[in-house]
């Protein structure tokens, strides 16, 4: 369920990324973007995904994090790949999730969207359980934001081509749909 006054889906972890800010119309909400993420890249399970939101991320860990440490991104949702959500920043703000995109003609597109990262990589199926807990949290939203449906929900790929190919070619766009029918 999703609390109308916090911004926050309720029994879930909330972990407050600092990459956040005000939206310029909070009651813009149009779209769902859809994003994949596994850090070092096709490693899932670990803690560096949170490190990376909440700016905390050691870039001698791994040579990959040298390239990523410095950098200011959220997502208002991650959804682990047993299922696990943990939430990063209110709905009603906005996440650093998109940089330089498009959609519908808009640019910048982390004013009037939510982004929700699936722990996952282009070259990987992803798990029942996400797709699942997927459906629900985009059912929850639906109720709260009237402007989201089906045709609302995108891939970060739609909104910055040749920039950016997640959610990548193994995100069952269909399977999610059938969830949602």
């Amino acid at each position: 369920q999703l609390d109308a006054i916090t911004g926050l889906l309720t029994e879930i972890e909330y972990h407050c990324s600092p990459n956040q800010d005000e939206r310029p119309d909070k009651d813009d909400i149009n779209g769902i973007v859809i994003h994949n993420i596994s850090l070092p890249p096709g490693d899932f399970g670990g803690g560096w995904i949170d490190d990376l939101f909440l700016n905390k991320l050691d870039p001698k860990a791994h040579p990959y994090f040298k390239k990523i440490a410095d950098l200011r991104v959220s997502a208002h949702l991650l959804i682990r790949r047993d299922g696990e959500i943990i939430q990063y920043v209110p709905f009603h703000q906005r996440a650093w999730h998109a940089g330089a995109s498009c959609w519908n003609g808009r640019e910048r597109c982390n004013d009037f969207t939510i982004g929700i990262e699936m722990e996952g990589c282009d070259e990987q199926t992803f798990e029942q359980a996400q797709y699942q807990q997927l459906s629900k949290v985009i059912k929850a939203l639906n109720q709260s934001y009237p402007k989201l449906t089906t045709k609302t929900i995108i891939g970060h790929q739609d909104i910055a081509p040749g920039r950016k190919t997640d959610p990548g070619p193994f995100f069952d766009w269909q399977y999610l749909h059938t969830l949602l029918a």
